[in-house]
């Protein structure tokens, strides 16, 4: 069982290498995740796939981990650097973001996005 900091490397490089499968390993059978270019959240791995999948034919998304914060208990904290382009190459945004995980028998168990006025109160 990988380490958190190695969990969450390896779970960025899976889904920016396109490797469903791989990032699916990482994830417990009824995670939770954000659908944040739709709205809303699915749960479990092949409702994940389906939206990463549609996601991926619209646009192009990359995003590297900055800053990894373990808090107590389970929940993890990733500043990430978030590059979104067309699918013919124009930046569509690029900005830092926290992304924020409940990491359970090491598995992601769920994924949140936040906001900066929420990070500053949650950084406390």
């Amino acid at each position: 069982m990988p380490d958190t900091q190695t969990l969450i490397a390896q779970a960025y490089s899976a889904f920016n290498a396109r490797d469903i499968d791989g990032a699916m390993t990482l994830m417990s059978d009824n995670v939770s995740w954000p659908k944040a270019s739709e709205g809303g959240r699915v749960v479990g791995k092949e409702e994940i796939r389906a939206y990463w999948t549609r996601q991926w034919l619209e646009f192009d998304p990359h995003v590297e981990p900055l800053e990894v914060i373990e808090k107590e208990g389970s929940t993890t904290k990733v500043k990430v650097h978030q590059l979104v382009k067309s699918l013919g190459g124009e930046v569509l945004s690029d900005s830092e973001v926290w992304h924020v995980y409940t990491i359970t028998d090491g598995l992601i168990e769920r994924m949140d996005l936040i906001d900066s006025e929420i990070t500053a109160v949650w950084q406390k």
